[in-house]
C-alpha cells in the first residue's frame, strides 16, 4: 500500500483563521504577497477579516498625508464597520478624522498622536465614539478642552486617555488648567490617565483625583507645577500609581506600554511591488513607496506550485 502524504488545504481555512493568521504578518506582506498565492487567500485580505485591528502608525509617520489619507479610506472600508483598534500618526486635516469617526461603530481603540484635526471637528463627531475605551491624543497642538469635554460626554465607555505633550511645548508658556478641569468634569470612569508636560496646577490634579475615584495610574511626568505630598497620596489613593512629575531619565514616550499591535515594519521606507489583480483599489499604492531618492528597491515575489519540496526548503506553507 502505497504510503499516502497528507497536504494541508490552507485555501480551506475559513475567512476568520485567515484573518488571525494574517494579523501576524507586516503590512506589506499583507497587502503585496498574501493577495497573490490564491483567491480565497486574496478574498480575505480585500474583506473585513484582516482589517478589525490596523495599525499603521510608523508607516503613517514617514509617508506623504495624500498617501496616509488614501491608504486609511481603503482599510477602513475594507473592514466594514468591524474595526475595533486603529493606530495612526499624523492626520493632516479635519476630513480624514471624520470618516475615521464615521466608520467607527464598533471601534474600542483609537490612537491618533500627532494629528492636526481641530476643536470643532471634534465636537461634532465625538457623539460617534461612544464605544471607544482607549483614546491618545498626545502631540495634538489643535485641540483643547473643548475637544476634551466633548469626548468625555459622548464617550461613556472611556477608561484609558493619553494627552501627552511634548516638552518644548510647555516651555515659557503660563498655566493652563482648562484641560484638566474638562477631563476632571466629564471623565470619573478614567483608569488611567497620562497628561506629560502639561502646564497644569497642583489644584487640577486634586481635582481629578477626587472626580476620578477608579483612576489606577496617574503619568504627571514634566508637569512641573504640580506639588503632591506623598504621605497623602499614599493615606488617600493607596491603589493609585504616580509618576512624575520629576523625569529621572530621559524624555522617550515611544517606549511605555501601549494597547496597539505592531503591523508596521521596523525598516527604513519600503518599496512595495503590489499586485494589481481585479481589484480598484491597488492603484492608490503607484508612488506611495519611493525610497528618498526616488528608486524603488527590489522585492522578490515567488509563486510556488507542485508537491511542496521547494516550499519546504524555503519554509513556506505548502501551496493551496
Amino acid at each position: 500500500m502505497e504510503e499516502q502524504i497528507e497536504f494541508r488545504h490552507w485555501d480551506e481555512l475559513i475567512p476568520d483563521a485567515l484573518g488571525l493568521i494574517f494579523s501576524n504578518l507586516s503590512l506589506q506582506e499583507v497587502l503585496t504577497v498574501i493577495p497573490s498565492v490564491c483567491k480565497s487567500w486574496r478574498k480575505a485580505v480585500t474583506g473585513p477579516y484582516c482589517w478589525q485591528e490596523v495599525d499603521i502608525e510608523e508607516w503613517s509617520s514617514r509617508c506623504q498625508p495624500h498617501h496616509l489619507d488614501r491608504m486609511l479610506r481603503m482599510l477602513i472600508t475594507r473592514s466594514s464597520g468591524s474595526l475595533r483598534k486603529l493606530c495612526v500618526s499624523g492626520l493632516h486635516n479635519d476630513s480624514i478624522f471624520s470618516f475615521i469617526t464615521e466608520n467607527a461603530g464598533s471601534l474600542q481603540t483609537l490612537r491618533v498622536r500627532r494629528s492636526e484635526m481641530s476643536d470643532s471637528v471634534v465636537e461634532r463627531t465625538a457623539g460617534r465614539l461612544s464605544t471607544i475605551t482607549f483614546l491618545d491624543l498626545s502631540y495634538c497642538g489643535k485641540i483643547g478642552a473643548r475637544a476634551l469635554e466633548a469626548i468625555g460626554r459622548h464617550c461613556k465607555l472611556l477608561v484609558t486617555l493619553c494627552r501627552n505633550m511634548h516638552p518644548l511645548d510647555a516651555a515659557g508658556k503660563l498655566l493652563q488648567d482648562d484641560e484638566a478641569n474638562a477631563i476632571a468634569t466629564t471623565m470619573p470612569r478614567l483608569k488611567r490617565l497620562e497628561m506629560a508636560y502639561h502646564l497644569i496646577s497642583t489644584g487640577s490634579v486634586m481635582n481629578i483625583l477626587a472626580s476620578c475615584p477608579q483612576l489606577e495610574l496617574l503619568d504627571l511626568r514634566g508637569c512641573w507645577d504640580v506639588k503632591l505630598d506623598s504621605q497623602l497620596m499614599k493615606e488617600k489613593f493607596p491603589k493609585l500609581k504616580v509618576l512624575g512629575p520629576f523625569v529621572m531619565d530621559y524624555y522617550e514616550m515611544d517606549d511605555w506600554d501601549d494597547d496597539c499591535s505592531d503591523y508596521s515594519d521596523n525598516s527604513e521606507y519600503l518599496a512595495w511591488e503590489f499586485e494589481m489583480g481585479d481589484y480598484d483599489d491597488y492603484d492608490i499604492y503607484d508612488g506611495m513607496w519611493h525610497d528618498d531618492e526616488g528608486r524603488f528597491e527590489e522585492l522578490e515575489l515567488r509563486f510556488y506550485e507542485g508537491n511542496g519540496e521547494e516550499a519546504g526548503i524555503l519554509g513556506w506553507p505548502q501551496s493551496p
